[in-house]
């Protein structure tokens, strides 16, 4: 089975993720993604035989729309996601528009982050590959999936910096992934 085959067998095994990936398919908005622990956490998960839905705090939705990029606008998009869903999927869902997230990023993480291109863009950028992988579900229900660094860290439960992005929060973003699944291999540089 290939990893993306691996990934997807794992991903749909989550009612309520595919509850999400459903929800935001109805609601098209432009050029979205569910990325981060929503899909990592549940490899892990799986990986080391923890109930699927283990620590899930949040989905995180990303989409991009550079026609706006103000937080009214963001806003807009942020209300009616929380509508389209019933508690408590409506407080876990964040959703924030990936065209905007160079206005307030560097205010909020200490460092510069240069304007998007797209969604997909979002993930290269991650403090670490094995958290750079995001899914959509399309009007046909295959899974589509991205992973700019591919999928063999997160299968081997490897945790290293970005090769193009040297975030200074690497460590403490580390230890708190490290205390949830002590399976996780850190490998500092």
């Amino acid at each position: 089975m290939s990893p993306e085959a691996r990934l997807e067998a794992i991903l749909r095994r989550s009612d309520p993720l595919m509850h999400v990936l459903r929800t935001l398919r109805e609601l098209d908005l432009p050029d979205w993604l569910v990325f981060s622990g929503a899909v990592y956490q549940r490899v892990f998960n799986d990986l080391t035989g923890r109930p699927l839905d283990y620590g899930i705090r949040d989905y995180d939705v990303g989409y991009f729309d550079a026609s706006d990029i103000s937080y009214e606008a963001e806003d807009v998009v942020i209300k009616r996601v929380a509508a389209a869903f019933e508690p408590p999927l409506r407080e876990m869902v964040e959703v924030r528009n990936q065209a905007r997230v160079h206005v307030w990023f560097e205010g909020h993480f200490g460092e510069p982050y240069a304007p998007l291109g797209s969604c997909a863009e979002a993930l290269t950028r991650f403090v670490s590959p094995v958290f750079a992988v995001a899914v959509r579900l399309g009007a046909d229900d295959a899974m589509t999936i991205q992973a700019p660094f591919g999928l063999d860290d997160l299968f081997a439960m490897r945790m290293r910096y970005n090769p193009g992005r040297r975030s200074p929060n690497f460590d403490r973003v580390a230890e708190r992934a490290k205390a949830r699944w002590p399976e996780l291999q850190v490998i500092p540089d």
